[in-house]
């Protein structure tokens, strides 16, 4: 067989096969430590995606769309001279940081002023150097609070919140640089707040990014100690030996090591799930240690002979543990048909980390036992351990004669799980994952109190011509957009061509308030005679229009209200837009192809939940994908189609349980909680393939009836399958440290779908083996069936 020649081959080859591995893993170690992390907002829509297209057209003409980190004070006492002139400090000294492309708050605010000799408008600053007294500062606040431009802005509209705007240099926003901008931002905010005894706010989306990415490298190093740590202490416990701990995970470190390499080899970076794959490995690696070390001292026990045994169990368990490994790597691997890039790289990068783990497992872990003394017989005084034996024992009973009690519970737990799955929600949040007193979040919340919020939502207009932008029609129809909006609560005050004009205007008039309005095509016109004063400051208006003036845009925020919500606000205001623009309301027809415009929703917020509406749609995919795959693998390994119903559905229930338990606990189907399914079918099959193979082999091999090859698969295979429960729901658990409430959520429901699939595997799969070889319970096979 093909499996003894390759054990042979190992034990044969062991000086060049070790040096081998050992070379290999310097390699990639050499790749690991360049690994980098990733500071851009993940790519969750596949780039064929319109949406995608449109949204990465929209950055590349006007930049990113969350480039503004905001500091917000709340204080009655802004505008006395102390506190304003430290405002003022801080402004400046925030502007001339490097990586900071601009800075907006009430210490550098501009008004219009009309210069009609030269006819020109001239912007001139507010406050054009620090205010001697407060005199100054009271003619400063008069001269804003003329301005409707700045309120809701700048100033909260109670007037009690100040809010200043940091726009970030492209080049920093993705980045290590942006760590380091946004802590030195931060100190000099929190400064400011200590020397005039106020509270400061922080967020928008480069600090959130920022504060994200720096908890995700801290929870890397974390998870990867608690997985070593864990894994170590189970190992211990159960093989009684600090030699068969220290090896096993070394190895599966080297296989650390290589996921890491192939992150930097194939130019990933670390994201947030990228992020838990060393811990993954460590957690899955581990398995195949306690199968291979479980088999060794199984047949050592049997006839004593140290290498015969390690033969046999790199035979056996090489055979078995490879295509459980092929299973785990299809529950990983099918995110890769997803089209989402950050699956594709999660899913590949997992894996490839699980195979080539697999490898170094059943090749090192046996090269080194044959160095080592054979295992004395406290090693092996566990293949007796009474706690275990007794569980195995209640098992084998329950199978042999309470098969209808299980049927009942199994049918019962279905059909209350069912119902638990027709409550699960899907909604998301973009800062979803953190709780509640996470100063993100409370930070994030008291902008969404005073200013609504600082989601980018976004419209992007495309006129269809170059210079149409400036036409009246065009402004009208965009002032029509913005009337409609303020029918949506969530929606902040926009800033656009509009409101700009609004503002330019207010200033053409002398400076009152009333006229903070669109002026008509005549007074339109007027303006334009003072355009020229725009040349040299075009700027000011490049965030906005491009340089043709066929392109535009008018932006809002929202507070971050959820992917429900913002999927309701798409399907009702994408075609009051498209009817805004393009519907003639004076001849009941729509416009002309050749005279539309193309005005779309776009923004990270739409963006964001159009990538997890097509998470959730890949979750039925990526699920049925593995289940087919998994099947085939069930197919090629036992040669028999009725296989894939006693094998899969053992491994089935256990999701449908926890979908269930889902729905009951209220935790939101979302891009974390996706994941949970297709990873814990591929891990759960493993324990179908364990029990399957070891039965089939009692059979084959050692001609045994049904119910006695069932009853010696529970006895031996039940205790790798335990201790591998063991590992995994540890291991899972550790995720619970976490502070994303995803990835807490996806460890907990891995963990108890893992420790439910092993009793799946334990009582409900031999259930279904006797039930469908009931004519053979107490016949052996025949004589022919024992040939090799």
């Amino acid at each position: 067989m093909i499996w003894n020649k390759i054990s042979v081959f190992i034990l044969k080859n062991r000086p060049l096969l070790s040096a081998i591995l050992v070379i290999m893993t310097v390699v990639m170690g050499y790749f690991a430590i360049k690994v980098e992390l990733s500071y851009e907002l993940p790519k969750i829509l596949p780039t064929s995606d319109p949406n995608f297209q449109l949204y990465e057209s929209f950055k590349a003409r006007y930049g990113e769309d969350g480039n503004v980190v905001v500091i917000g004070v709340k204080t009655n006492k802004m505008f006395s001279m102390p506190v304003f002139n430290k405002w003022y400090e801080l402004n400046q000294e925030i502007k001339r940081t490097e990586g900071v492309k601009e800075v907006v708050s009430n210490a550098n605010l501009v008004e219009v002023k009309r210069n009609d000799s030269l006819k020109v408008f001239d912007f001139k600053p507010i406050v054009s150097k620090k205010p001697a007294s407060q005199a100054d500062v009271d003619t400063v606040q008069a001269k804003i609070a003329r301005y409707p431009f700045y309120r809701g802005y700048i100033i909260s509209e109670d007037g009690q919140v100040h809010l200043m705007a940091i726009t970030f240099d492209q080049s920093k926003m993705n980045n290590k640089g942006r760590i380091l901008l946004s802590k030195e931002i931060k100190a000099k905010a929190l400064a400011f707040a200590e020397a005039n005894g106020v509270e400061v706010h922080l967020s928008g989306l480069p600090y959130i990014r920022t504060e994200f990415s720096s908890k995700v490298s801290r929870e890397v190093i974390l998870f990867t100690i608690l997985a070593v740590a864990v894994t170590g202490l189970i190992l211990l416990l159960f093989f009684r030996s600090g030699r068969v701990m220290f090896i096993s995970l070394v190895v599966v470190l080297m296989g650390v090591v290589w996921s890491v390499g192939f992150i930097v080899l194939f130019g990933y970076k670390i994201s947030l799930l990228t992020g838990l794959i060393p811990s993954l490995i460590v957690v899955i690696g581990v398995p195949n240690s306690i199968f291979l070390t479980n088999k060794y001292h199984e047949e050592f026990a049997r006839h004593g002979n140290k290498m015969k045994a390690l033969t046999t169990a790199a035979e056996k368990i090489g055979e078995t543990t490879f295509w459980a490994n092929v299973t785990t790597s299809i529950g990983f691997g099918v995110f890769y048909f997803t089209g989402s890039i950050l699956l594709i790289e999660f899913g590949l990068v997992a894996a490839l980390g699980v195979m080539s783990t697999y490898l170094l497992c059943l090749v090192l872990i046996t090269i080194l036992y044959s160095y080592l003394p054979a295992p004395n017989p406290k090693h092996l005084a566990r293949l007796d351990g009474k706690r275990i034996g007794a569980f195995l024992r209640f098992a084998n009973k329950t199978v042999h004669h309470h098969r209808r009690v299980v049927y009942g519970v199994v049918g019962t737990l279905v059909v209350v799980a069912l119902v638990g799955l027709s409550k699960i929600t899907a909604i998301g949040y973009i800062v979803d994952d953190l709780p509640e007193n996470d100063p993100i979040l409370t930070d994030l919340h008291f902008f969404e109190e005073h200013f609504k919020g600082v989601m980018p939502f976004e419209v992007s207009i495309d006129t269809g011509r170059p210079g149409r932008v400036m036409s009246p029609q065009t402004l009208t129809k965009i002032k029509i957009l913005q009337k409609e909006f303020t029918n949506y609560a969530e929606f902040t005050k926009p800033i656009s061509l509009v409101e700009a004009l609004k503002f330019v205007y207010q200033g053409y008039r002398g400076g009152d308030p009333k006229y903070y309005v669109l002026p008509g095509a005549l007074e339109l016109n007027k303006l334009a005679e003072y355009a020229g004063s725009v040349k040299g400051k075009e700027n000011r208006f490049k965030s906005f229009v491009d340089s043709t003036r066929r392109y535009t845009r008018v932006s809002f925020q929202i507070p971050d209200v959820g992917t429900k919500r913002v999927t309701e606000l798409y399907e009702q205001l994408q075609p009051k837009v498209d009817s805004i623009f393009n519907f003639d309301r004076e001849t009941n027809q729509w416009v002309a192809k050749e005279d539309r415009y193309e005005a779309q929703l776009t923004g990270n917020s739409v963006v964001f939940t159009k990538g997890n509406s097509y998470l959730l749609q890949n979750l039925v995919e990526s699920t049925l994908y593995a289940l087919v795959l998994i099947s085939i693998v069930m197919v090629i390994l036992f040669g028999d189609i009725r296989m894939i119903l006693v094998a899969v559905v053992p491994s089935l229930i256990p999701l449908l349980i926890t979908a269930g338990i889902m729905g009951f606990m209220d935790i939101h189907l979302k891009p974390s909680t996706t994941l949970i399914f297709s990873i814990a079918f591929g891990l759960s099959s493993d324990g179908t393939i364990y029990f399957i193979t070891k039965y089939k082999d009692e059979l084959r091999n050692r001609r045994k009836t049904v119910s006695q090859a069932i009853a010696e698969t529970i006895q031996f295979t039940g205790i790798s399958m335990f201790y591998t429960a063991a590992v995994l729901f540890a291991g899972f658990a550790i995720f619970t440290a976490s502070t994303f409430k995803g990835t807490v959520a996806l460890g907990i429901l891995v963990s108890i779908t893992l420790l439910m699939g092993m009793l799946s595997n334990l009582i409900l799969l031999p259930s279904f083996l006797i039930w469908m070889n009931q004519k053979m319970m107490d016949t052996p096979p025949p004589v022919a069936q024992n040939k090799e």
